[in-house]
């Protein structure tokens, strides 16, 4: 098994589970919109299903592999949290995340998901250059 394998397996499996949503629900895998509208009561048990999913995700990925990957994280707990708040205030203003944006968006070639694409990998390389810059 190569290093790749995984995450290969991984992203057709994203892809899969997407297109599968598209044509037998008629949604997009949003995963933002999906866990906003858990709240708000509309779809619920299609909305609960799927979170449910990304969250029993992990435990299936160790079933299968046996470990998890190393991963180290540098920031501080409230870095993180920030962050989180920041993303999530981002999902709302530019009407999806990099899920809806990124893997549905682009595969219905979605101009205004070209744009949102290309938005999230400018910002995400720029706060990488400047955050490394200044040694955080």
């Amino acid at each position: 098994m190569t290093v790749y394998l995984p995450s290969l397996v991984g992203g057709m499996l994203i892809g899969l589970s997407a297109a599968m949503l598209l044509l037998l629900n008629g949604r997009i895998a949003g995963v933002s919109g999906i866990v906003g509208d858990l709240t708000g009561g509309i779809r619920i048990s299609t909305n609960l299903a799927f979170v449910l999913g990304l969250m029993i995700g992990p435990i299936v990925f160790l079933a299968a592999f046996g470990d998890w990957p190393t991963v180290t994280i540098r920031a501080s707990w409230p870095l993180i949290a920030l962050a989180g708040l920041l993303v999530g205030f981002g999902t709302r203003m530019g009407s999806g995340c990099t899920s809806g944006h990124g893997v549905l968006g682009l595969a219905r070639l979605s101009p205004r998901s070209m744009v949102a694409v290309a938005v999230f990998l400018s910002a995400g390389i720029a706060t990488v250059t400047l955050l490394r810059g200044m040694g955080l």
